[in-house]
């Protein structure tokens, strides 16, 4: 990875819009109104796998990509400038709960190749974001309260998983990378390292961007970082774009992104500019996990992050859905 970003059609994108990009919404959300099945997790090609399949929704991108290129359609639909690819877990650390590690470059390259078509199918200017979680596993925190010094992967196991995953990604020509829904900025450290190693493997730099959860109202990562000390953290790395993801809805995110974006513009990352982004979730979950917030709501719940100017790229997290999209693109446009 170079020291400097070089311009890309997104950057290029972001720097002469006149209006937040607008980034897709939940897909896991999405994935739950079909009401599927084991059988539609494991196919006929893997019957024989062990365990259970239900659930890990990259393996859609094999068995049904009906399904997961039709939920790229309808927040193409929606208005969503950006599409993120189905692959927040397509990476071996979290595919070995399924006994799936062996399939973790076809998920990645069929997610991009459906993004893809389906972008070509809507006639419309769209990006394509890899979606890169932070896994199950944490670098800074131990699984076991007994044992403190206790990791369940190391630096290099997590990079190396990272590597696979950044690489095939970007031979498939996306136009971004987003490492998201970061917990553990030591996590995030293994991403950024593996990037630098897929990006010189593959001989093509592709933006970076970030994305911080926060784990409660005080504004600090579940591993106990604040905002600033995040990005000074990550301030080494060329990125396109840093932000903030899940954790709640976008009005009591408000006081966190109105602090990332002050830290950003006084200088927090250097001399480097950066883009901020946002993709809060649709409120908080009721008592069965589901989300009450409509999309009129949530619209009206992101205002004031629009008013204020203190994004760039916003879009959902969990709970929303095209038609929370549709009403953000309308309020945006």
């Amino acid at each position: 990875m170079s020291t400097t970003l070089a311009p890309s059609p997104i950057a290029q994108a972001l720097e002469h819009s006149s209006s937040p990009l607008i980034l897709d919404g939940g897909f896991g959300t999405m994935v739950q109104r079909y009401g599927l099945k084991e059988e539609d997790f494991r196919g006929y090609r893997y019957r024989s796998l062990p365990g259970m399949l239900l659930g890990n929704n990259e393996m859609l991108n094999l068995t049904r990509p009906d399904i997961v290129a039709g939920i790229y359609k309808s927040y193409l639909e929606a208005g969503a400038d950006i599409i993120s690819t189905n692959t927040f877990s397509a990476n071996a650390v979290s595919q070995a709960d399924y006994h799936c590690e062996h399939l973790v470059e076809e998920m990645n390259r069929e997610a991009v190749r459906l993004a893809r078509k389906a972008i070509e199918d809507s006639g419309k200017r769209a990006y394509i974001v890899a979606s890169v979680g932070p896994t199950n596993k944490s670098l800074s925190m131990s699984p076991d309260v007994n044992d403190p010094a206790l990791r369940a992967i190391t630096f290099e196991e997590l990079a190396e998983a990272y590597t696979q995953q950044m690489r095939t990604l970007i031979q498939e020509g996306v136009d971004a990378i987003m490492l998201e829904t970061i917990f553990d900025t030591l996590n995030a450290k293994a991403g950024i390292y593996a990037m630098q190693e897929a990006t010189a493997l593959e001989g093509k730099d592709v933006p970076l961007m970030l994305s911080a959860t926060i784990n409660d109202t005080s504004g600090r990562l579940l591993s106990g970082q604040t905002l600033e000390a995040f990005l000074i953290s990550t301030a080494h790395a060329p990125l396109l774009s840093v932000g903030l993801n899940c954790s709640f809805g976008a009005e009591d995110m408000l006081p966190s992104l109105r602090h990332l974006s002050r830290l950003i513009r006084e200088g927090a990352l250097g001399h480097k500019h950066c883009f901020v982004s946002c993709h809060p979730n649709a409120g908080l979950p009721n008592s069965l996990g589901q989300y009450d917030v409509t999309p009129e709501q949530f619209a009206e719940s992101v205002r004031p992050v629009l008013e204020e100017k203190l994004v760039d790229i916003i879009g959902g997290c969990c709970g929303t859905t095209p038609e929370h999209i549709k009403a953000l693109s309308q309020l945006c446009r």
